[in-house]
């Protein structure tokens, strides 16, 4: 192993770090940090006032780069959430799962199946509008609690769906970008974790809750229909929107037997979709507004960007102190400063400290964990990613594998299953708190991430 020389940029970096990750637990924003040390790693490794200055823009426009696939992913299919939403086609869409949910317990899996297909090509916050404002009341008026239907829609939308990412594949592409390797690997390696992190949460919050699910009590948990279901049967649905229902799922359908059958993955992958939502909105706004189409399109496409800029606007800014750490420091920093801030730390201490492979999977888990704290789940994966490659690489663990739990944790905790302020969206929508949502959500997850932790322990060493 080659011996990494410290330098006072690695040791301010570091600090950089741990003021991060310090400033998330205490739940306080953190770009402003990031920018701070931007600007102070600038000033220390360009030697110059100007460099540090100009080291915080550049910072930012690569993180963008790297991000706008995602970007305009995460847009493109909330321009069509949007666009099915005020048709209705949405509530066409849910209406015919009211007929089947019969007892709390079969509506709790119906609640956290609909959600997590949903979330695979909608991503979770569209979801949760769609899902849970027309299946939550009829959740309800089968006896099941708003906090438990809270529960299925968070731990299989927020956990287990935006972990995996196997369809849009932006979070997988973020781990697989900062570990430099494909982000096919990351999804096959790691495809039994995320689904046994997904399975043992769902059926912990499941088992754990038996007591409250065999209670039928609708009028103690009764919960106001929203606005679209109180109007429902008043005015039949406009042909547009019939339609758009019946061809949305078909050709989301068509998309995943593509995928299947040309074997597309990555960006390939993410494009399939992505072109199909725009599409499908386009559709949908010729059909319904004919004359003013032209108009409709531009405003859904606009909402879907605003709602995309809106979630990434601090992962940018936080990104962009995290690829310093890994080969994103040649195009911020410049060449021949180093390889990769992070993976110097990294190489250093598995030259200079007993680093052995379970110590590797359980600080990976963690790191991901802590970067977690933030509420968004995203910004810690160029770290986690990162990691991955250097731990891979220092104790002859599998760095897709080591990437997938990374991301698994810093999405689980981040994304929205145990920090409140990521909770919001959901416990609005089903009008529970966020912090007794949480509290709810800390078992079943932490009863995933040990089970996790024990699987990669046996398969990885």
């Amino acid at each position: 192993m080659t011996e990494i020389q410290i330098s006072p940029l690695h040791i301010l970096y570091l600090v950089g770090v741990f003021v991060i990750l310090t400033v998330m637990i205490l739940r306080k924003d953190t770009p402003a940090v990031c920018i701070a040390f931007l600007f102070l790693l600038g000033l220390v490794g360009l030697k110059s006032l100007s460099g540090g200055i100009q080291v915080v823009f550049r910072a930012i426009l690569y993180a963008g780069g790297q991000f706008m696939e995602i970007i305009a992913t995460i847009a493109l299919v909330s321009a069509l959430s949007k666009c099915l939403s005020e048709l209705g086609s949405d509530r066409l869409l849910m209406a015919p799962m009211k007929k089947i949910m019969k007892t709390p317990s079969l509506t709790w899996w119906i609640l956290a199946l609909t959600m997590l297909l949903c979330s695979l090509f909608l991503w979770p916050s569209p979801s949760v509008a769609l899902v849970g404002a027309i299946l939550v009341p009829f959740a309800v008026k089968a006896g099941l609690n708003p906090l438990l239907a809270a529960m299925a829609m968070n731990l299989s939308g927020h956990g287990f769906a935006l972990s995996y990412d196997c369809i849009i594949q932006g979070a997988p592409k973020i781990s697989a970008h900062a570990a430099n390797i494909p982000t096919a690997s990351v999804l096959s390696e790691g495809r039994i974790f995320f689904w046994v992190m997904g399975a043992v949460s769902l059926l912990a919050a499941f088992f754990l809750n038996q007591k409250t699910l065999q209670k039928q009590s609708p009028k103690e948990v009764a919960l106001p229909s929203p606005k679209v279901l109180s109007q429902e049967g008043k005015n039949p649905p406009h042909r547009a929107a019939t339609f758009l229902a019946l061809l949305t799922p078909l050709a989301f359908l068509l998309d995943i037997a593509l995928l299947l059958l040309l074997r597309l993955n990555g960006g390939e992958a993410t494009s399939l979709v992505s072109g199909t939502a725009v599409l499908l909105t386009c559709i949908g706004a010729i059909l319904q507004y004919k004359k003013q189409s032209l108009e409709k399109i531009t405003d859904f496409i606009t909402e879907g960007f605003l709602f995309a800029i809106r979630i990434f606007a601090p992962v940018i800014v936080i990104g962009a102190f995290f690829f310093l750490g890994g080969e994103g420091i040649h195009n911020i920093l410049g060449e021949g400063i180093s390889d990769g801030i992070l993976n110097d730390w990294a190489l250093w201490l598995a030259s200079h400290l007993p680093l052995n492979p379970y110590m590797a999977i359980f600080l990976q888990m963690l790191v991901g964990g802590l970067t977690g704290l933030d509420g968004s789940g995203f910004s810690g994966l160029p770290l986690t990613g990162s990691l991955a490659q250097t731990f891979g690489t220092a104790v002859g663990l599998s760095i897709p594998a080591l990437a997938a739990l990374g991301q698994m944790t810093a999405i689980f905790v981040g994304g929205g299953t145990l920090v409140p302020w990521g909770l919001i969206p959901v416990a609005a929508i089903c009008q529970v708190s966020p912090v007794e949502l949480a509290r709810k959500n800390l078992l079943p997850v932490f009863l995933g991430f040990v089970s996790v932790f024990l699987l990669a322990c046996l398969l990885l060493t």
